[in-house]
């Protein structure tokens, strides 16, 4: 019996399951094929080359994957392919019968921009969009054709990126090297902009044709070799850049020092590169889009290989380019586009033309796709995520994105960072810690392995070891020697000199040697030469580069560039100085400004004033006659400036004040001692002149350095010619001094800051430097415009200059005949001023007023009754005068009288009532009489009375005789009473 395995069952019938469904969906397909509107698409490529191969496989993938996806849509894309042969007529003719003959909706392709040139105005003549995803280059977008579409990235969009890494590393200069045809020549406009941007100056453009040999090619980088740039940005097509780095890498280019950039041209193509050129592209940075690691990509490249050599089994290690990703997006968006256009026309139409009888082409008879304006918007507007990233054109062109920067190692290429247009360089493209827009910074980027498996970052520049010495002009002079020193060594001319030493140390400190020979200039009839000559020869190209005392002027850097200053700046008037030791009987005066003498005589009365305020009323020692009572105060407050006066004080207020006056004069003593001490003690050197006015005014001679810049500043200022004498050393103007203006001589000179820093270390004790002092800029060493030396010498001049060779070099030039402690002093006033003390007679003014001001507010709350209203004081005037009686009056009820008091009548046991005894008057016979500065009789307490009561009597009585004004009262006798 014959027996049925179930695992073959079921193994049977899954089987037979697929092929049903299988069966019944392509029994669907056939039945929409035999439905679906056939779309003409017309492809031209080099079919015969592995890049036409490989475009051709992805465009057919991108049709196989989008409609089993689409199934239910009832266009389907018809490809037309064409040989173009690598040929523009070929192309051209290609594109014209597809459009004549096929009458297609769309062109995809050409692969180059020559191709593109004239495909595109065909297809604009016969409203046949043009996709090209390969054609880059900016010129194409002349054209301004509207069906024009570029399904790739612009060339012009990562010249930014490019100029990015050359600012992050700062080279100053770069060489440009792209294929000699409109491909290679689109991009340059467009990239040199952007470097210039980024401080970056191209200093050549080589330029190579496609069809050189390689013994051209050979002679063109021998020539960049002899260039002091170091810095190489490639633009061509692998084909030509294979050759051109496999030279460079025989010639020697290939080695520490050198950099090397490629464009997307190279860089999306490396897999198209053997291994052989790859060995000599070691080192290399390039520039390619950033493509997303998805899954879908990972997947369809796998599927692309099985595919690709199943229809190619000839072709041995394709490799899947950017281009083909782009071509299977580009054949999508085609795709969903003409289902669209034809969706809303509902027909394919194609408007034929009547040809001229005397057109000898067929041009004129292309027809005029009716489509083609629909599927243009349809292509414009169609935007999704594809195999290379999200798809969508802006201005016909595909929206630029994020740039990779690969650094080629091995046989293929490693990530060192991005540059996007948000955020510039950065070396993770998700994180979130870079800074947008940040300075470009070498450090943004992973670690790089640079030509000859260097990993420290190239300088960018070089100086050839092959080429001939830099010529440096240094100028022939007699004076001034210390500067700039030539003389005759046996057969040749030997240069010294400050500058020169200066010159040497910072030629050292750069990162690169330079060989350079120092040659002397004169004029021809032997005579010196002006310094604005000198400098017009590194414009006229005799020299490289002008080593001397060269003052940096505006005038000058319309010719030649300037390092930065290696010396101090300005122009200064020099001027003999004398010992003022003629003082007159009123020296002691000087130490002490007139507005200082003012306010420390008024303080003095001030103070003298408060403390008699403050201890009036009860303090005998500040009682008496009014002469003594003003003798005494003014007494007491000047003799605090010698710490002797004899007279106390009782109350807390005066003592307050008189503590903080005390501070105030002893500082101002102490100054004042010192001062004066030093202008009887220390030489006093004076200048001679102090202002250029007086010399202008009084027609003095002054003197200038022949040849200098000086002259002219001297005429701007104001000086007559005649008055304007030369000199060409430092003992010639040392003896125009001594001559003075009477014989010929000069009363005062100018010059630049280094020269009169030389003058006054040899005649330190003769001369001085005094204001005012003119702007300049100082000395700077010379070369010509745009020299890429000029940045590196003024880094390497701020290393020397701040560093301790400098102190050496100035040591051994400069002040090695000095016998000055500091000839650079300056003359300035000893005399003390209000300014240095407002802060202490601030203190003593506050501290004042504050005191009398408790004073006044507890003497008017102890006798406000006084101020009250009553009948007897009706006006407010006899109040305050009442209320005035009493502060001129003793205050019995302080401490101090009540001690005298004690102790009176400890000593005698009973009240005296002799003369000298005072006693208070009645009420009835008060004298009304008021003198401020007076004492009226001072009562004292008789018969056991006590201060405060014979006190509050005398008020009382006050009070009373104003109450009644017209009663007499009786007087009675004050046989006690006296003056004191």
């Amino acid at each position: 019996m014959w027996k049925t395995n179930p695992a073959k069952l079921s193994s049977f019938f899954v089987f037979l399951s697929l092929w049903i469904l299988g069966f019944t969906r392509l029994m669907g397909l056939a039945q929409n094929n035999t439905t679906s509107i056939p779309v003409n698409v017309g492809v031209v490529l080099e079919l015969e080359t592995g890049f036409g191969k490989i475009s051709l496989s992805s465009i057919n993938m991108a049709l196989s994957d989008f409609y089993a996806s689409h199934a239910d849509y009832k266009t389907r894309l018809v490809l037309h392919s064409r040989d173009s042969n690598g040929g523009v007529v070929d192309a051209a003719s290609a594109a014209l019968d597809l459009m004549k003959n096929v009458r297609v909706q769309a062109i995809l392709g050409p692969e180059t921009t020559m191709q593109a040139n004239f495909i595109i105005e065909l297809g604009d003549k016969a409203h046949v969009p043009t996709i090209t995803f390969t054609a880059s280059s900016p010129s194409l977008t002349s054209f301004h054709s509207s069906y024009f579409i570029r399904a790739t990235q612009n060339d012009s969009s990562q010249v930014a990126a490019i100029s990015a890494i050359t600012q992050a590393f700062r080279w100053r200069e770069a060489v440009l090297i792209y294929v000699d045809n409109e491909y290679g020549q689109g991009i340059v406009p467009y990239l040199t902009d952007a470097l210039l941007a980024g401080n970056t100056r191209v200093a050549y453009r080589s330029v190579v044709s496609s069809l050189a040999t390689d013994v051209e090619i050979e002679a063109e980088l021998y020539k960049l070799m002899t260039m002091q740039t170091r810095v190489f940005i490639v633009h061509m097509l692998p084909s030509l850049g294979s050759r051109v780095f496999t030279k460079a890498k025989e010639v020697g280019m290939m080695g520490e020092g050198y950099v090397w950039i490629m464009t997307t041209s190279m860089t999306n193509l490396l897999s198209s590169i053997n291994a052989s050129v790859m060995e000599s592209m070691q080192g290399l940075l390039g520039v390619q889009p950033y493509l997303p690691r998805t899954t879908e990509l990972e997947e369809f490249q796998v599927r692309w290989k099985r595919k690709f050599q199943q229809d190619n089994p000839t072709v041995f290690d394709a490799e899947l380019n950017v281009f083909g990703l782009r071509a299977y997006d580009a054949t999508t968006a085609l795709a969903l586009a003409a289902e669209i256009a034809v969706n809303s026309t509902n027909s394919l139409i194609f408007k034929n033309l009547n040809a001229s009888a005397n057109s000898s082409t067929d041009l004129e008879s292309i027809g005029i796709s009716q489509n083609g304006p629909v599927l243009l918007q349809a292509l414009l507007s169609t935007r999704f995520k594809g195999i290379s990233g999200e798809f969508q054109l802006v201005n016909g062109e595909l929206h630029s994105s994020a740039f990779e920067i690969v650094n080629i190692n091995g046989n293929g290429a490693r990530g060192v960072g991005f540059w996007t247009p948000e955020r510039g360089l950065v070396r993770n493209l998700n994180s979130s810690n870079s800074t947008t827009h940040s300075a470009p910074n070498s450090s943004i980027l992973a670690p790089i392995i640079w030509p000859g498996d260097s990993t420290s970052s190239p300088k960018g520049l070089q100086m050839p070891t092959n080429e001939k010495k830099l010529k440096i002009g240094v100028p022939t002079k007699s004076g001034f020697t210390e500067f700039v020193q030539v003389t005759n060594d046996s057969n040749s001319k030997k240069v010294d000199g400050y500058c020169k030493a200066i010159f040497d140390a910072v030629m050292e400190a750069l990162p690169y040697a330079v060989s350079y020979e120092f040659i002397p200039y004169a004029q021809p009839n032997g005579k010196e030469a002006t310094y604005d000559d000198l400098v017009y020869q590194v414009y006229l190209r005799t020299f490289d580069a002008v080593v001397g005392d060269t003052t940096i002027r505006e005038n000058r850097s319309k010719y030649v560039d300037f390092t930065l200053p290696y010396t101090e700046s300005g122009v200064s008037m020099i001027v003999p100085i004398t010992d003022n030791q003629n003082y007159n009987a009123w020296v002691f005066l000087e130490p002490l400004t007139w507005d200082l003498w003012v306010t420390s005589a008024c303080f003095f009365v001030f103070i003298g004033f408060v403390v008699w305020v403050l201890e009036h009323r009860i303090n005998e020692d500040f009682r008496g006659s009014p002469a003594h009572q003003a003798g005494t105060s003014f007494w007491f407050s000047f003799s605090t400036m010698v710490f002797a006066h004899r007279e106390r004080v009782v109350s807390n207020l005066t003592r307050f004040v008189v503590v903080v006056w005390c501070f105030v004069v002893l500082i101002l003593t102490q100054s004042f001692t010192a001062s004066l001490a030093s202008l009887l003690t220390v030489q006093r050197l004076q200048p001679t002149v102090t202002d250029v006015e007086q010399l202008i005014k009084h027609g003095e001679n002054v003197g200038y350095q022949e040849g200098s810049f000086v002259y002219e500043l001297l005429k701007g200022l104001g000086f007559n010619e005649s008055k304007l004498i030369l000199y060409g050393s430092v003992d010639e103007c040392h003896d125009l001094f001594t001559k003075g203006t009477s014989k010929g001589g000069i009363k005062a000179a100018f010059d630049e800051v280094p020269y009169v820093r030389l003058l006054l270390a040899k005649y330190c004790n003769k001369y001085t430097m005094t204001e005012p002092t003119f702007k300049t800029a100082g000395f700077g060493f010379v070369f010509p415009r745009n020299s890429p030396l000029v940045p590196d010498v003024s880094r390497a001049i701020l290393t020397v200059t701040e560093g301790d060779k400098i102190k050496g070099i100035e040591n051994a030039w400069l002040v090695k005949q000095s016998s000055c402690q500091d000839s650079s002093t300056s003359v300035s006033s000893s005399r003390l001023s209000l300014n240095s003390f407002k802060g202490l007679f601030l203190i003593a003014g506050l501290a004042s007023v504050a005191a009398l001001i408790l004073f006044a507010a507890m003497f008017v709350y102890e006798h406000r009754h006084v101020l009250k209203h009553s009948e007897s004081r009706p006006s407010i005037w006899s109040r305050i005068l009442d209320l005035l009686k009493i502060f001129n009056q003793k205050d019995l009820s302080s401490h101090t009288f009540k001690k005298s008091e004690f102790n009176d009548r400890s000593g005698q046991g009973r009240v005296d009532t002799s003369p000298k005894t005072h006693s208070p008057p009645s009420p009835s016979n008060y004298d009304h009489s008021f003198t401020f500065f007076g004492e009226q009789g001072t009562p004292s307490p008789d018969r056991g009375d006590t201060g405060p009561n014979v006190q509050q009597a005398q008020e009382m009585a006050i009070i009373i005789e104003h109450a009644n004004p017209d009663q007499k009262q009786p007087r009675t006798p004050d046989r006690t009473h006296e003056n004191n």
